[in-house]
């Protein structure tokens, strides 16, 4: 006979909160691991939104910060975009850029931090997918420079997508755990909220199918600086600036403080 669910939930044993990592917990923090989660498998789909949602017509010169391995860079480059991707792991941009040089893409891959990010009025479209760093940095002051690189590398009516988690929805539901079911994996994820500071303290643990699960240990959370839809309003407004929409998931729904997805378009005024 299966356990009555209550006897169940009264024999866990209460998690520890967790312990925030160090500020600059971002420079060491990534490896090509990454390339085995489950997030990979959602490329496709993230892209095709992309070009129906900004829109893209094929010609626009596109810049990806915080690129990763390049997974999104690359996959737009197949498409026949002309793509630079940015990002500070050193191990990333040689991965994409080996990719980039197999397949013969017109994409070029940047070791180098946001804040250096030195372009002027070149883009049509910049990115910030999978939180693109944003909040990541040590100080709000920190975090508001990666805006800074945002708006001076769009040319005017350039667009940027951010793909970050929302503040409102942090503010009202966490701490929360979540899991979700991947292809190759099953993800774990815990997250707490920090009010003080507006920080999401978040740890993962992903578990491989077909092979022996150790016990998960999530004793520490990245901080990350979460904002929420009117922040970002007045962020993008004084660098001039405009959210033109919001949407809480890939599939178009709109934004919501139910959901902790939060993905914004905004464009640079003319």
């Amino acid at each position: 006979m299966l356990n009555n669910p209550m006897e169940i939930i009264s024999g866990v044993k209460e998690v520890k909160p967790m312990q925030p990592r160090s500020s600059d917990w971002y420079r060491t923090a990534w490896s090509l691991d990454c390339q085995q989660q489950f997030r990979t498998e959602e490329t496709e789909q993230q892209v095709d939104f992309l070009v129906r949602t900004l829109p893209l017509t094929g010609g626009e010169r596109i810049l990806d910060l915080a690129c990763g391995f390049g997974r999104h860079a690359l996959a737009l480059a197949r498409r026949g975009y002309t793509v630079v991707g940015v990002d500070l792991t050193p191990a990333y941009i040689q991965a994409a850029d080996l990719a980039s040089r197999a397949e013969g893409f017109n994409a070029t891959f940047q070791c180098m931090d946001i804040r250096d990010v030195g372009y002027y009025n070149e883009f049509d479209v910049v990115l910030s997918m999978a939180d693109g760093a944003v909040g990541y940095l040590e100080t709000d002051e920190e975090n508001l420079k990666i805006f800074d690189a945002v708006a001076r590398a769009l040319k005017s009516g350039g667009k940027h997508f951010l793909d970050v988690c929302n503040a409102a929805h942090a503010e009202r539901y966490f701490p929360k755990k979540w899991w979700e079911i991947g292809e190759h994996a099953l993800a774990l994820a815990q997250f707490e909220w920090v009010a003080q500071t507006h920080r999401m303290l978040y740890g993962g643990w992903n578990i491989p199918y077909n092979h022996p699960a150790g016990k998960p240990e999530i004793n520490e959370g990245d901080p990350i600086r979460l904002y929420t839809v009117e922040e970002l309003r007045d962020i993008y407004a004084k660098r001039e600036m405009d959210v033109v929409s919001a949407f809480s998931t890939y599939d178009g729904k709109p934004a919501t403080n139910r959901e902790l997805q939060l993905l914004v378009v905004s464009q640079k005024h003319q």
